[in-house]
Order: C-alpha cells, then sequence, then structure tokens
C-alpha cells in the first residue's frame, strides 16, 4: 500500500468527512460521537482552506484514511496557541502514519507562529498517550471525567507541547 501525507484540499472534503463520522462513531478517540452534519463540516473545512490552517490528511493507495489539524483557540491573549486533532481510520492505524500527519501539522504551526500546540487524550488510549510523549507532549494535568459516552466517565490528560519564541 502508498501512502501520503498532504496538505487538505476541496478534492478532500467528502471522503474526509466520512472518516470523521467513522472515526467518531467508534466512540473511543474524539470528543464527538458522530460527525456534526455535512453541510456545517464542508464549511468548516473550507474556513481551514481559506484560513490556511495547519490540517493534512493521511490518503493510503489515494484514499483518504485519517487527518491532523492544529487549529486557533479562542482570545487574543491565546492566539499563539493551537490545539491539535487527529484521527485514523482502524485499518489505517499502527502505519506510522499518525507520526507523519502530526509532524507535518505540526511543522506548519510552528512556521505560522504558534509556540504552544494543546491536546487532550483520554486516560483509556494509552497508544495515543504514548505517540504524543514520543513528539514531546508533555502531561499537564489529569481532568478527571473529561469525558462521557453512553453515560461512563472517562478521565483525560491535557498535554502540550511548547515552542518558546526566540
Amino acid at each position: 500500500m502508498t501512502s501520503h501525507i498532504v496538505p487538505l484540499a476541496a478534492s478532500h472534503f467528502t471522503p474526509l468527512h466520512a472518516v470523521l463520522d467513522a472515526v467518531a462513531r467508534e466512540k473511543r478517540f474524539l470528543a464527538m460521537t458522530q460527525a456534526p452534519p455535512a453541510e456545517e463540516t464542508m464549511v468548516f473545512f473550507r474556513q481551514i482552506l481559506e484560513d490556511d490552517r495547519p490540517h493534512f490528511v493521511a490518503l493510503l493507495d489515494g484514499a483518504v484514511v485519517g487527518w491532523c489539524d492544529v487549529l486557533p483557540v479562542f482570545g487574543q491573549a491565546r492566539a499563539h496557541i493551537g490545539v491539535l486533532g487527529i484521527g485514523l481510520l482502524p485499518s489505517a492505524r499502527h502505519r506510522g502514519l499518525g507520526r507523519q500527519l502530526m509532524a507535518s501539522a505540526i511543522e506548519k504551526a510552528w512556521l505560522q507562529g504558534l509556540t504552544r500546540i494543546e491536546l487532550t487524550v483520554r486516560a483509556d488510549n494509552p497508544n495515543a498517550r504514548a505517540l504524543y510523549e514520543r513528539l514531546g507532549f508533555e502531561h499537564e494535568g489529569l481532568q478527571r471525567n473529561g469525558f462521557r459516552v453512553d453515560g461512563e466517565y472517562i478521565d483525560g490528560h491535557a498535554m502540550a507541547l511548547l515552542r518558546y519564541a526566540g
């Protein structure tokens, strides 16, 4: 199988929405348990392109199988911060694509002047936490009952990667 990490393009919108929905419906990795409506998601994707935000997709044999983005947080005093989001279809996991996606998104975030990237990972996702740690993210705190899925509470770990302005 041939894999590629490429910047988000309009041609990825529809398949990426399907990937987002599939990962969300696993109810194990994302804050959402299903993707927003397609029209809403397309507006979101178009805004990412318009604003030139760090957003990359993983392709396996030409098919979209995952994404990683670093999106801004609210407020002028926090304009130096981005929040990392990532997801891969089950068939695309454990192939190094997550690391490649994150490296691309992080590099572009640094080039755009961000100096802090945050994320939250569920406590029941040790594989993702280990990946984040390998890429330099540090644990900053425990978010007790940070997620609730089907009535079950799950803790979250707040993590961040810093790049100090020189």
